[in-house]
């Protein structure tokens, strides 16, 4: 298995930049989230290091090793695009077996780690059928397993559950993980699907208009997003303006003062705070004496979603989104006011 760094990568079409200074690490063993709106870089990323988009400048390395005069076919590297790319005319265990044959890989020992690929990914049994009788869901399996079985260094995905529905595309994340653990080999993958790469990755670089905007943990991201950009995209979040008084507060609100347990800049500086739609409480009528972040406002809407409820909130000329586990009896009905009240902790201070 290898490591894969960028190093100051730039792709330019034109006047626009398709990556702009673009530096990542991609450690041995990782399952890396490569997320973005269309348009933003990420899939130009992907090709670069796969050898089908050559960079204007920088440089990416697989073990340390330039690949920049490396074509694409001999960087082994394995790759699933979201349509599969299988060939329909050939049977599954012929899809498989196609990277070992054109290698020129002995037939007893294509016939082994054919066979062991389709163990890997559940689908052992069906080397005779072709493509088309097969469940989408198994068709990107038969992809996965014909990426892997020539054991490359690295694995790209490229939005590989986009095709699935939503229920299959859930259950395909967990045994994509699955297996990924056990292979072990460095995944890189590219996905707009906020849940899909929360759900699969251990780090997540975040990409708009060819430029990093934010790159860590999956939690870390989600909990501690540094700009606006970043806190819209991965989730959802309430933003509030205000001035900051330096010492963790943030006045001059629609709401009074806010509390963060953020860092703040020096008092009098312009803030914006976000606020995840599942840490707002909310409560009928004014909020509970003491509370140290409140509103008071009108439900506009309630959207019943089955294991939890969507409010939107009118409060001060804005509109709140907020989440709530269906643990009540009762919902609160469009008409009624409520209060929203919420931790420090969870008052992010965003660029």
């Amino acid at each position: 298995m290898s490591a894969v760094d960028a190093k100051g990568v730039n792709k330019f079409y034109g006047d626009v930049a398709a990556l702009d200074d673009v530096s990542l690490n991609f450690p041995d063993g990782s399952f890396y989230a490569l997320l973005g709106p269309s348009g933003s870089g990420k899939t130009t990323l992907l090709r670069a290091i796969a050898g089908f988009v050559e960079p204007d400048s920088g440089e990416i390395t697989i073990d340390g090793v330039s690949v920049e005069h490396i074509p694409a076919h001999r960087r082994n590297i394995g790759m699933v695009f979201q349509n599969y790319a299988l060939f329909p005319h050939m049977t599954v265990f012929d899809n498989v077996a196609f990277g070992l044959s054109v290698r020129g890989v002995s037939k007893s020992e294509i016939a082994d780690r054919v066979r062991q690929m389709l163990d890997l990914v559940q689908l052992a049994g069906m080397e005779e059928r072709k493509p088309r009788q097969l469940s989408g869901g198994q068709q990107q399996r038969i992809a996965l397993a014909r990426a892997l079985v020539t054991d490359p260094k690295v694995l790209l995905l490229d939005e590989p559950l986009g095709a699935l529905d939503k229920r299959l595309r859930q259950d395909m994340q967990i045994e994509l993980r699955q297996i990924q653990r056990k292979v072990g080999i460095t995944t890189i993958f590219v996905t707009h699907d906020q849940e899909e790469a929360l759900t699969l990755a251990d780090r997540i670089a975040i990409i708009n208009e060819g430029k990093l905007v934010q790159v860590g943990e999956p939690d870390d991201i989600y909990e501690h997003p540094r700009t606006r950009f970043a806190a819209s995209f991965l989730g959802d979040a309430n933003f509030i303006e205000g001035k900051s008084d330096g010492q963790g507060a943030v006045g001059q609100t629609p709401f009074g003062t806010i509390r963060t347990s953020g860092t703040l800049p020096e008092s009098g500086t312009s803030v914006t705070l976000a606020v995840r739609p599942e840490k707002f409480h909310v409560s009928a009528g004014d909020p509970a004496p003491g509370a140290m972040n409140a509103l008071t406002g009108t439900v506009r809407q309630a959207v019943y979603s089955g294991s939890s409820v969507t409010y939107l909130v009118e409060a001060g000329g804005h509109e709140f989104r907020m989440f709530q586990q269906n643990r009540e009896t009762s919902l609160f009905q469009p008409g009624e006011a409520v209060s929203l009240t919420w931790s420090p902790e969870h008052t992010v201070v965003v660029e």
